[in-house]
């Protein structure tokens, strides 16, 4: 197998109708009790099936068992309160109704071991278990214990160990946090944000990875983008931090994006998982337009350490575009890897 150029996505893809109202974040569950649970796996062979079929490398389970990334693994936790819900400001763009830190937080149960177990049973190619990261936990919680933002970072982090540890083991190639909320609270990157990420993926021998991206394609989200200006350089803050530390790869979003590439220089000696594809629009590329993405990063990170992706999460896609989409990514990719090989 050629390892040049391996595709991947970043983590969610569209659930079936039948499981989820489709195009809709967070949509509540169609079923109940055991048909639920089967609904779940019949949907992950889907998921999986569609990313064989389209050629994608390094697959997931598309995160058909989690309504929401970050709260459906709070959900399992202990001393969070999901009935007296508090609003809060999301990101610095807009509000929600959030669960609330009571007490010591812990973790009462394996989350997703099982997904990743059952995935890596239907399947020989490299899998990567996604998991929220620490600040962006943080960041969807009310806080009535700790009453500290890295405190409470510090012990999500510790959680996290436990349950990547436990994936790690069920067969994941590669486990990936996702923190957006790097995006916003630069200080605190740099303050607690990194080492709280680095005790996530502490002790880890399979790849460790970082996603950072600027959202789904949702009305808050593209707002704040306006605000943004002609040049998107959050990544410039975090990058050198990241380089520096003990997390493998990064990930990040440049399809439609006023992310100056030149920004990927920033990362030397990281692998770099390079967003070739839009999320925030039905539109499905052209094979040529992920090629010219691949082909413009290429100008500052190896081949070899280039991992062409999505921008973020497939979910409140269609299931064809979504499809269609990660097509277009195996086949642009393909393209690169091509011309590279002469």
């Amino acid at each position: 197998m050629n390892h040049l150029l391996q595709t991947t996505i970043a983590g969610s893809l569209p659930k079936p109708a039948w499981l989820a109202e489709p195009n809709k974040l967070w949509a509540p569950w169609l079923l109940e009790g055991a048909l639920l649970d089967e609904g779940k796996r019949d949907a992950m062979r889907l998921v999986l099936a569609d990313q064989e079929t389209a050629g994608i490398d390094i697959v997931t389970d598309g995160e058909q068992t989690r309504r929401h990334f970050v709260t459906t693994f709070i959900e399992s936790l202990e001393g969070v309160d999901f009935e007296h819900k508090r609003t809060v400001r999301i990101r610095n763009r807009y509000d929600a109704d959030v669960p609330v830190v009571v007490g010591k937080v812990a973790r009462k149960r394996p989350v997703y071991v099982e997904d990743i177990r059952y995935l890596r049973s239907h399947t020989r190619r490299r899998i990567k278990a996604t998991l929220p990261g620490p600040m962006t936990m943080v960041d969807t919680l009310y806080d009535d214990h700790y009453r500290s933002r890295e405190k409470l970072a510090r012990e999500f982090a510790a959680i996290l160990n436990q349950e990547a540890r436990e994936l790690e083991r069920a067969g994941a190639d590669a486990i990936q946090f996702d923190e957006p909320a790097f995006n916003v609270y630069m200080d605190e990157v740099r303050d607690w944000g990194v080492a709280a990420l680095e005790t996530a993926a502490a002790g880890l021998k399979c790849k460790t990875a970082v996603h950072i991206c600027y959202g789904y394609g949702i009305k808050a989200n593209n707002d704040w983008k306006k605000t943004l200006g002609s040049e998107w350089r959050q990544y410039e803050s975090t990058f050198p931090l990241l380089a520096k530390s003990k997390i493998d790869q990064v990930s990040l979003e440049c399809a439609n994006s006023r992310v100056p590439l030149e920004l990927l220089a920033l990362l030397k000696g990281k692998d770099v998982m390079v967003g070739a594809i839009d999320v925030a629009n039905d539109a499905v590329e052209d094979p040529e337009q992920v090629a010219a993405t691949i082909r413009a990063a290429m100008k500052f990170v190896p081949a070899e350490k280039l991992y062409p992706c999505t921008n973020c999460g497939m979910v409140p896609l269609s299931r064809k575009v979504a499809l269609g989409k990660l097509k277009a990514l195996a086949a642009g990719a393909a393209r690169v890897r091509k011309e590279i090989e002469g």
